[in-house]
């Protein structure tokens, strides 16, 4: 991402505060995984968003108006004993140099400086609740600057959610983001390929998962946007199944939900295949028939349409082939009306995507479903999961579990699949696995 995109996300959200207000957005910290072992460190979601600044233990300010400059980061300053150690800083000076800054300060002078830069604000910008520690440092501060009220000192007086405009920002995403977007997209269709290929029985469900990460790694991708799922037969039916411990069996299928993240922006893929490169009789009736709904709520990924509409979409093509198959019961107007549905299907058809994999946005406003508009990115994701041991259920169908999801962007016009590359009919799938 060019140094100019941040600068663009600054000034827009500056130009919403208005001159008195102040933004305080602190990145996360190093955690221990276990002992002196910490675990790979990822920013904070909306602080690398306005800087692009990916190192621990820093906080952004923002002060629209301010004569002295109205970007400046605190962050850990250059020690060259702790670089050999553990990896480049870019103290002070580079993040004025490097990124941008108006001005930088140590981050250990956090607790001096900033209760100064609050005088004579009216309003604070900041998201409670992320960090109780961090929330009672900025109740601190407010209340050194209010106790100098009687030596003329203004504190500020107002406290307002940044992330009720900066998650706005955000769920519209840029030309280069979705370029980003599209190369993460392009990067996990391509390692999804390469499993469907490299698939056999006998294999174990990390050794898919290792092969994910590998390809991935090897374009550049080094790190995954979040556990990757690779479930094979009734593991398929566990939504977040992440154990990835089990073999894989000739005659079952494999569920895997796997996405890398470029730049912090995240992809989100899901196949289903068999684990010998053929589908069953049954496999093959219920994946077309999730594959028919992903593609009707896909079609629905439209401007002027509302956030419900791919998901109504998807329901009503699942709801309508389960009472043909004789696995629901009625009408299907009265299963739509029960959410019959809802024991083979039981959670949402997608959700926003972006730099957080479930991203940040408001899905109603004011009670009622968002609009799409142009430069969202959404995943249409739709199945079905039939446990072993359903009650009622013929065993043919039991022991499956069938997930599609795609990354789509809301264009002009058609809807942009940025994961396409990834192949998802029956007939493609077969004919790669008999390579």
């Amino acid at each position: 991402m060019q140094a100019a995109e941040f600068k663009r996300r600054r000034r827009q959200l500056m130009g919403m505060m208005g001159t008195g207000s102040i933004a305080i957005l602190p990145t996360g910290s190093e955690a221990v995984r276990n002992r002196d072992v910490l675990f790979p460190f990822r920013p904070d979601s909306d602080f690398y968003y306005l800087t692009g600044f990916a190192e621990p233990e820093a906080v952004l300010v923002l002060i629209p108006g301010r004569r002295q400059g109205e970007y400046i980061l605190f962050c850990r300053e250059k020690d060259p004993a702790k670089e050999i150690w553990d990896g480049y800083r870019a103290g002070v000076e580079g993040a004025v140099a490097d990124f941008g800054a108006d001005d930088a300060f140590p981050i250990t002078d956090l607790d001096e400086i900033l209760p100064g830069l609050m005088e004579e604000r009216e309003r604070v910008f900041f998201a409670m609740g992320s960090d109780p520690a961090f929330d009672q440092r900025v109740s601190d501060w407010v209340s050194q600057v209010r106790s100098r009220a009687r030596a003329g000192v203004h504190g500020p007086i107002e406290f307002l959610a940044l992330d009720h405009y900066l998650h706005d920002m955000r769920l519209y995403k840029s030309r280069s983001e979705v370029a980003t977007m599209r190369r993460a997209a392009r990067i996990s269709a391509q390692a999804h390929t390469e499993l469907m290929m490299r698939c056999e029985p006998g294999m174990h469900e990390y050794q898919l998962a290792s092969l994910f990460s590998h390809h991935c790694e090897m374009k550049g991708a080094g790190q995954l946007a979040y556990p990757s799922i690779v479930g094979g037969g009734n593991n398929g039916c566990v939504l977040h199944y992440v154990e990835n411990s089990a073999p894989l069996n000739d005659g079952d299928l494999v569920l895997i939900d796997a996405g890398c993240e470029l730049e912090c922006l995240a992809s989100d893929i899901t196949r289903t295949f068999p684990v010998n490169g053929r589908f069953s009789k049954a496999q093959r009736t219920l994946y077309d028939l999730v594959l028919q709904a992903q593609l009707a709520a896909i079609d629905k990924v439209r401007p002027g349409n509302h956030w419900n509409d791919p998901h109504e979409a998807a329901i009503r093509v699942l709801t309508k082939g389960l009472l043909k198959l004789g696995l629901l019961r009625g009408t299907l107007s009265k299963a739509l009306k029960d959410k019959s549905y809802t024991r083979f299907y039981m959670h949402r058809t997608g959700h926003w995507l972006g730099m957080d994999v479930h991203d940040v946005g408001d899905y109603k406003i004011d009670g009622h479903w968002r609009v799409l508009e142009p430069g969202m990115v959404l995943t249409v994701e739709p199945g079905l999961y039939i446990p072993t041991g359903s009650k009622g259920v013929a065993k043919k169908w039991q022991g499956i579990g069938i997930r599609i999801e795609d990354d789509v962007l809301v264009t002009r016009d058609a809807p942009d699949v940025l994961s396409r590359d990834a192949p998802k009919t029956a007939e493609a799938i077969e004919a790669l696995m008999a390579r």
